[in-house]
């Protein structure tokens, strides 16, 4: 995976069971995956007792690329550490509908049309060669 020069991140939270305890506490998984356009297709999850963003960064490691991600503190010390931030369109996109199905704003309205633009790019994008693309 960190072979990749652009990994995407994102973690969910799972309810976790420690041993001899009687209760469940949140853990979380971290999923890191290749790109559409890597000729890997991989996905690695790592667990972690917290969201601690000490856990992306072991993860990551040495690791010097292009991290696509929402905009989760956990992941800025790594951007400080030279990795590239690429902020995530499709959390970003969430934000806007939700404000538009909450207020009808036009400006989110606006917003969610400019990233359907940038979805149809993607697609286009898609079927192109590495080279034109």
């Amino acid at each position: 995976m960190l072979a990749q020069r652009v990994v995407h991140a994102d973690e969910k939270p799972v309810q976790m069971l420690a041993p001899g305890e009687k209760k469940t506490h949140r853990a979380y998984v971290w999923a890191y995956s290749t790109t559409p356009f890597s000729a890997l297709k991989a996905v690695v999850y790592d667990f972690s007792p917290s969201r601690a963003g000490e856990h992306a960064r072991n993860f990551l490691g040495t690791w010097n690329g292009k991290l696509v991600c929402d905009d989760f503190a956990g992941y800025k010390a790594s951007f400080e550490l030279g990795i590239t931030e690429i902020g995530c369109m499709a959390h970003a996109r969430r934000k806007f509908f939700d404000l538009h199905v909450a207020n009808k704003s036009q400006l989110a309205e606006q917003a969610l049309h400019s990233i359907g633009g940038l979805y149809e790019v993607e697609r286009h994008a898609k079927e192109m060669s590495d080279e034109d693309r």
